[in-house]
């Protein structure tokens, strides 16, 4: 695994030492969760939104959905 060197501020080490300090890691096991962390919310929202349609059960095309709930509006609700 690479090493990295990085300048954080005072405040921010200690911080870091205290937290490690509580749950018994070094600081770097710490700074390897907030990486993970930062990069699962750092997700592409076109990446997320594919395929939402099969995710959630409806099993069809958009197109094809939205044609099926049309179809059964009562005349005169408008499209």
């Amino acid at each position: 695994m690479p090493r990295i060197l990085a300048d954080l501020p005072d405040d921010d080490i200690q911080w870091l030492d205290r937290l490690s300090a509580e749950r018994g890691v070094s600081r770097a096991a710490l700074l390897r969760e907030a990486v993970t962390a930062y990069r699962a919310k750092d997700r592409d929202w076109l990446d997320a939104g594919f395929g939402l349609w099969t995710r959630h059960g409806q099993g069809a095309e958009g197109d094809r959905y939205e044609q099926d709930i049309r179809a059964g509006w009562d005349e005169g609700q408008g499209a």
